[in-house]
């Protein structure tokens, strides 16, 4: 059986089940060797956050996707089945314009569309997949392992009695967006509560004074595509806005800058993004894990390594 995934979710998670061999192509985005089918016009350019916003508003008022398939190259592949989504045609290639590249193909594929939510979900589609590829029990052996470490943290923190923390979790630095889909549930999981959100809904633009009004105890910002590194480039645009100083996370450095997949990729990579929430919200409780020493960095460090740059 030959496998297209054309979101790197899927695609990890096909990973993280053993189950790459089945893999033949991907997008450009996907962390794997395999050759890469979709690519983006937006791919190799460093735009800023507001330069990024208007060029998606532009493309969907003209009717133009963002993504591309290298047809050719399908045609060479011939898959048996691709994943697909239809949660957001900003963050990947949707189903309807992989379906427009299809009709060429002398054998026609099965489409699978994933389209999580929330949380559960996203559990569900790593089901999905692998009973596609007729390897069930590959999902319910990972499905298994990430409950224990979920579990693991609801347990402690009841143990602890320990308070929910108020929290806001930045999609967007230019304008500001709130979080939306699973990412509220996991913040709940890891000991907080963002009433900015919208669980299970779209990420939307939300207004500084909201943000300022809402007062938020830890502030998490995670530009959706987003490295550290290319957000501590437009970091700077926050501290201008009115009583930035003010926020009770500014003044008490719980402002974390965290890379973006820990919690925009719909895959079992979401759970570490809980366990490092875990962490920031309730130190005294949970240590840090090695792990995260590049995923996250600290307002108050960026600070310090970026000083005078």
């Amino acid at each position: 059986m030959k496998v297209c995934s054309f979101l790197p979710a899927a695609t990890s998670m096909i990973y993280q089940m053993g189950l790459e061999q089945y893999l033949y192509g991907v997008t450009f985005e996907c962390h794997s060797d395999k050759p890469k089918v979709v690519r983006s016009h937006l791919e190799g350019n460093c735009y800023s956050s507001m330069e990024i916003e208007k060029i998606v508003s532009d493309a969907a008022k003209a009717g133009r996707p963002l993504y591309y398939i290298d047809e050719e190259l399908l045609q060479k592949i011939e898959p048996d089945v691709i994943f697909t989504q239809d949660v957001c045609e900003v963050c990947q290639i949707s189903t309807s314009v992989v379906q427009r590249a299809l009709h060429k193909l002398k054998k026609q594929p099965l489409v699978v569309p994933l389209t999580p939510r929330n949380l559960s979900d996203v559990y569900l589609n790593a089901l999905t997949v692998a009973q596609t590829l007729g390897k069930e029990e590959a999902a319910y052996s990972l499905l298994a392992s990430l409950e224990q470490r979920t579990d693991r943290i609801i347990d402690t923190l009841r143990q602890h009695k320990a308070p929910l923390k108020r929290v806001m979790l930045m999609e967007w630095l230019d304008p500001i967006y709130n979080c939306g889909h699973w990412i509220p549930y996991q913040i709940a999981q890891a000991g907080g509560v963002d009433m900015l959100s919208n669980p299970s809904g779209y990420s939307v633009i939300t207004p500084w004074e909201k943000v300022r009004n809402y007062n938020p105890e830890v502030l998490i910002i995670a530009p959706c595509g987003f490295t550290i590194e290319r957000t501590v480039k437009e970091i700077g645009k926050l501290y201008k806005q009115e009583d930035w100083e003010n926020l009770q996370a500014v003044k008490n450095n719980k402002v974390f800058i965290a890379n973006a997949d820990l919690f925009t990729c719909p895959s079992a990579r979401l759970v570490d993004g809980i366990e490092l929430l875990a962490s920031l919200l309730h130190p005294d409780i949970f240590a840090i894990d090695r792990k995260f020493k590049d995923r996250y960095m600290s307002l108050e460090r960026i600070k310090r390594v970026y000083a005078g740059s």
